[in-house]
């Protein structure tokens, strides 16, 4: 797995632990983490996909 998209799962990790926090905490900023975890998820995929199409390209 490529090193951006490790950093980008601990993001969305994090933030989704982060969510649940502040949502348990009673304050609406929760919604921000929630958006924080899907932009980091969808990086995750990119940079995954972009790594398995890099490693198929030196075959």
């Amino acid at each position: 797995m490529p090193r951006l998209a490790v950093y980008a799962l601990i993001v969305c990790v994090l933030s989704v632990a982060a969510a649940v926090v502040s949502f348990v905490q009673g304050s609406w900023l929760g919604i921000v983490w929630v958006l924080l975890a899907g932009l980091s998820s969808n990086m995750t995929w990119y940079y995954v996909k972009r790594g398995r199409a890099a490693q198929a390209q030196k075959r």
